[in-house]
């Protein structure tokens, strides 16, 4: 197991010298059980708010009435939150009510699945009330008690099931997954904000083609047509980089060609990605057939943005045996010119041979830049002078 940093160790050690229970609890344990990455450090005590600010110097009572101090520390900041159940949320989100108790068996039963109800004391010592260890070991996803009660509770969840599932690699048990047949419509009461989250990391995951699972039970109805659609090809998703804008637009182009989704400008809006994605995404799509030869990459390039020929690179490596994006990558980092502001010359270089200035002079430089794309050597300033008075520096030159 990996072991907390010290100045969590130090976090536990104050708490529990102060009188109070302090435990490591949720997916930092699970993480350290399965040897992976812990990102967040998060803790459980039997400590009030009001007694934890008392014992650190600098706190943020980040979410008082759901427990919750955030300790600020010169390594980071550390959520601590005091042993809690938890009532409905009628908003998707927050619980409407939360009540401080007095065990960490009580706290860890308020938790959405096993694996996550697992806590670990400043010694080591494991607490598991609910088999979670167990659940690891078996590679199995299952709710803290009853899963219809669960997902009442936070709708979230079901989505939070898949998305353990696509990282973890596990199998969601039969129990819980029935749950989430019979319960997929409470799916609407959940903000688009935190199902793009979910969607996201699930698409960034080694099995992205669990997003179709999601479809086929109609978690994502509000965007995403479900019933007899086809959710093949998802899996390609994986093979690109951990890159969200291309597994969007990966996703994206794979939902129009099942026929899941008849407008990508709707399903991008609706889902609420960044201006900056989305632009991309459209752009791409836009593109089409997807050139082999490096030259005709370099057109792409000097067309749109590399963001968006990278998007339509990825979306070919996914319907195609080509490695395009890795040939976008090579001409990208290679120094080649593809765009005006690489040419060697400029407008002002143009006008001082004697062009004449308007719109022949922006043909002229189109036309240099072509001259680059198909002969790379020859981006230095005088070869393209003398190519421009050779020429005769006419809006008729043929290159």
């Amino acid at each position: 197991m990996t072991a907390p940093p010290e100045h969590i160790v130090l976090i536990l050690h104050r708490l529990t010298s102060n009188g109070h229970d302090a435990f490591l609890v949720g997916g930092c344990v699970r993480d350290t059980i399965m040897n992976r990455p812990v990102h967040d450090w998060d803790l459980a005590t039997s400590a009030t708010p009001v007694d934890v600010t008392m014992l650190f110097p600098k706190t943020v009572l980040t979410g008082e009435k759901f427990g919750t101090v955030t300790i600020v520390l010169p390594e980071c900041p550390v959520e601590v939150t005091t042993f809690r159940t938890e009532s409905e949320r009628s908003d998707g989100r927050r619980p409407d009510h939360v009540h401080f108790v007095g065990s960490i068996e009580e706290d860890l039963s308020r938790r959405d699945f096993t694996i996550n109800a697992i806590a670990e004391s400043a010694e080591g010592e494991l607490i598991d009330p609910f088999n979670g260890i167990k659940d690891i070991a078996d590679g199995i996803i299952r709710c803290v008690r009853g899963p219809n009660s669960r997902f009442i509770e936070d709708a979230l969840r079901m989505f939070r099931a898949y998305r353990f599932s696509a990282e973890l690699g596990f199998l969601i048990e039969s129990e819980t997954l029935l749950a989430i047949h019979s319960n997929a419509g409470m799916a609407k009461r959940v903000s688009t904000e935190r199902i793009q989250t979910e969607l996201e990391k699930t698409l960034m995951s080694q099995r992205p083609e669990t997003a179709g699972e999601m479809i086929k039970v109609g978690l994502l109805e509000r965007y995403v047509a479900a019933s007899g659609k086809n959710t093949s090809g998802l899996d390609r998703i994986a093979e690109l980089p951990e890159e969200p804008m291309l597994r969007w637009c990966a996703f994206c182009a794979i939902l129009l060609k099942q026929g899941h989704i008849s407008s990508a400008k709707d399903f991008l809006r609706d889902i609420r990605l960044d201006g900056k994605t989305t632009k991309a995404c459209l752009s791409a799509l836009e593109i089409g057939l997807f050139p082999k030869d490096r030259t005709g990459i370099k057109r792409l390039l000097s067309r749109y943005s590399v963001n968006s020929v990278r998007c339509a690179a990825a979306i070919n490596d996914t319907t195609d045996e080509g490695k395009s994006l890795q040939s976008v990558d090579d001409i990208i980092t290679s120094g080649e010119c593809f765009s005006l502001g690489e040419l060697a010359v400029s407008g002002r270089d143009l006008l001082a041979m004697g062009h004449p200035p308007g719109q022949e002079l922006g043909e002229t430089l189109d036309r240099l830049l072509n001259h680059v794309i198909c002969d790379p050597d020859s981006n230095e300033s005088d070869k393209l002078l003398e190519v421009a008075r050779s020429c005769g520096i006419t809006k008729d030159v043929v290159w």
